[in-house]
């Protein structure tokens, strides 16, 4: 099971994260208040291990600009929250190692996600950043075989049984392992790891890998 720690606001709480057993961290470059410079986000992403991904979060930005941006950072993957057409995310995936397109649960453009020529879904609340769990029986007509990441609301508490719902390939949380907006608690990123490991599907368990796939290899890095 893939999971991913999103909102990091400081080199503490990205090796928290990391210490914790997080496959990847995400900064978020869009407006929020968890907005983050590049030139900070450059020098935390150049003190994690480089197995970890590093993700840039950007919303309706254009191609340009998130190229440039993951670049600056030396970042190895942007997350695409807005409302980006395929074309767009495919001009991004085109210079940049590894896309990760968000849409919300009950999109029509989940009719024509192969459109998108992204890496992963990542399927969020109706209201993307909201925090809100979503009714998950909307993730019924998600595409099949696909690396699908359940986010939306997910805490310590709910993750199993959101990865229960919708079996997902990987989750992501932000405000579900925060104690204030922006910081990371440690004990609930502790929690929501654990609780995501031990809720991973069987074809996840007994490989002694959390991640079902190698990032840097696929990627040729």
């Amino acid at each position: 099971m893939f999971v991913k720690i999103c909102g990091i606001t400081s080199e503490e709480d990205a090796l928290l994260a990391v210490a914790m057993g997080a496959d990847a961290v995400g900064f978020v470059f869009a407006p929020s208040p968890r907005q983050m410079a590049p030139h900070k986000v450059r020098g935390i992403a150049s003190r994690l291990p480089p197995e970890i991904l590093t993700v840039g979060v950007f919303k309706d930005s254009s191609v340009q600009q998130v190229v440039q941006t993951v670049q600056t950072c030396g970042l190895k993957a942007a997350q695409l929250h807005g409302r980006e057409t395929p074309e767009v995310t495919r001009a991004v995936r085109q210079r940049v190692g590894l896309v990760i397109k968000g849409l919300p649960a009950g999109d029509p453009a989940l009719d024509h996600w192969d459109e998108f020529g992204a890496d992963a879904l990542l399927l969020d609340a109706p209201r993307p950043g909201s925090g809100q769990v979503f009714d998950w029986s909307l993730a019924d007509g998600i595409p099949v075989n696909r690396r699908v990441i359940l986010a939306g609301g997910l805490t310590p508490e709910n993750v199993a049984d959101g990865i229960e719902a919708v079996r997902p390939w990987g989750v992501d949380v932000s405000t579900g392992v925060e104690r204030s907006p922006g910081r990371k608690d440690p004990r609930k990123v502790r929690a929501f790891v654990s609780a995501a490991r031990a809720a991973a599907p069987p074809e996840y368990e007994g490989s002694g890998d959390h991640v079902p796939y190698d990032w840097e290899s696929e990627a040729g890095w």
